[in-house]
């Protein structure tokens, strides 16, 4: 599992509003998104479609074993390696026995979400071997030595006055800030990477359990190139990324490339089954595929099992408000936004990602934007109720045990608004209670609290009824 950085997202969040060009970069990409899906999905029912997803998904995860058992067999037909890794350690020692093996010490990556959970780059370096992430967006963050903050935009919190001065920091270049010169100096440097590359690594959109085979889709093409010039290609993917066929998988394209890119479908989508034939003059001699668990067995038991239905498309992220404020890196970890406050406290434990959950406002744009409908507002809410459960302090359960006691019943609930109504005439100002004593401090840290009514609803039910 790659390292989470230190400190809460409180305090990376609070850094980052510090840098009010974060916030505008993110803002601008998102708007552009969201209406470039609205455009994409203009005239369709989308309800529809995203029902039909939702169902596709639900299939799929609620009969997991039978689709990972019958992807194995199709792609061990078409002369696939399949291996399946139980976590982070086995996935990456899996890929370096490959390497080892083939000799392979210089590696082009096309982008993959599930490398940065298991810390790939950083393991693979360490073994000496030179890693080169050929998306575009990744590149720019590898140079900058930065995780994404984008599920599918990594380098959006960047402008690109600090791409150019990146580019020539990191590359001795000199070239302007237009993106038609950056996307030539990388193209530069990529193509002599691709030419030399002894193993591609890829990340997969979709493993399709009928036939064996690996479908991946990009807009730069650079996946393409990991997965045809060198002799070795090793593809991670998540074990819940399957679809039963082909028939399925022309549904969930177009919720994915819509929702991510607003687009009918990407420049670029490959269908990889197996190693390069005898009569094929290119492609590369061995295909290996490690099916990566690493805490998703642990998910599917449990009520939080439809955040495995999850087509990584980033849209939850377009719409977060807190998101858009702050950008992936506030998170601490792989995954950011709604998607990543869900999937990191399961993935890695409410001791080292239990305070994500609350770093939403809870407006449901996520849940309402999903492409395959996934309740994310509501894994939120009951998160923060399994965190407080385990992470609550003796005073904090002993305070809420006799709230509960005293808000249960009708007298006590009563007496306590009448003392409340009463003291909050020493904190109400013009109509509101700017500064409140703890614990409701925390939340007139940020803003103010409403004050009770002067009348409360029962005793006004009295009055106009009589009863």
């Amino acid at each position: 599992m790659s390292a989470r950085p230190p400190g809460s997202f409180r305090d990376r969040a609070g850094a980052l509003l510090e840098r009010p060009e974060v916030a505008a970069a993110i803002g601008r990409a998102m708007d552009i998104r969201a209406r470039g899906r609205s455009t994409v999905f203009s005239g369709a029912d989308v309800e529809a479609m995203r029902a039909a997803g939702e169902a596709i998904r639900a299939h799929t995860i609620a009969n997991l074993p039978r689709y990972l058992d019958a992807f194995a067999e199709a792609a061990d037909r078409h002369g696939t390696r399949v291996f399946f890794a139980a976590d982070a350690s086995e996935a990456v020692g899996y890929v370096r026995e490959v390497l080892r093996r083939t000799g392979s010490r210089r590696i082009v990556k096309g982008k993959s979400m599930v490398s940065e959970e298991l810390g790939l780059n950083a393991a693979l370096g360490s073994d000496g071997a030179e890693v080169t992430e050929t998306d575009l967006g990744e590149y720019i963050v590898q140079l900058a030595h930065e995780p994404p903050a984008h599920i599918t935009v990594p380098a959006v919190h960047m402008t690109r006055a600090q791409i150019r001065d990146l580019f020539n920091r990191e590359l001795g270049a000199a070239v302007s800030d237009e993106p038609r010169a950056l996307t030539h100096m990388a193209r530069r440097v990529l193509r002599d990477r691709f030419l030399a590359a002894d193993a591609g690594i890829t990340g997969v959109n979709f493993g399709v359990a009928e036939t064996g085979s690996l479908v991946i889709v990009t807009n730069e093409g650079n996946a393409r190139m990991c997965t045809s010039l060198p002799r070795v290609h090793i593809a991670l993917l998540g074990m819940e990324r399957l679809v039963p066929s082909f028939r399925e998988l022309a549904v969930l394209l177009p919720l994915l490339t819509g929702s991510a890119t607003g687009q009918r479908i990407t420049a670029y989508l490959n269908v990889i089954a197996g190693p390069r034939r005898p009569e094929e003059p290119d492609g590369p001699d061995e295909v290996h595929v490690v099916v990566v668990d690493n805490g998703r067995s642990a998910i599917l038991g449990s009520e939080y099992r439809s955040i495995l239905h999850c087509i990584r498309c980033g849209a939850c992220q377009n719409v977060c408000p807190v998101f858009r404020q702050v950008g992936g890196h506030a998170y601490g970890g792989t995954y950011g936004g709604p998607i990543g406050a869900v999937l990191a406290p399961l993935l890695e434990g409410f001791e080292q990602a239990g305070d994500l959950p609350h770093a939403s406002s809870l407006c449901v744009a996520c849940t309402e934007v999903c492409p395959v409908n996934i309740p994310l507002h509501e894994h939120l809410i009951s998160l923060r109720r399994d965190v407080a459960a385990t992470r609550a302090s003796a005073g904090e359960r002993l305070t809420f045990r006799l709230w509960g006691l005293l808000w249960s019943r009708p007298r006590t609930y009563g007496v306590t608004a009448r003392v409340a109504r009463v003291g909050q005439r020493l904190l109400a100002r013009r109509g509101r209670i700017p500064r409140a004593p703890f614990p409701l401090s925390r939340w007139t840290a940020g803003r103010d609290l409403p004050p009770l009514a002067r009348e409360p609803f029962r005793d006004r039910w009295r009055r106009r009824h009589g009863s």
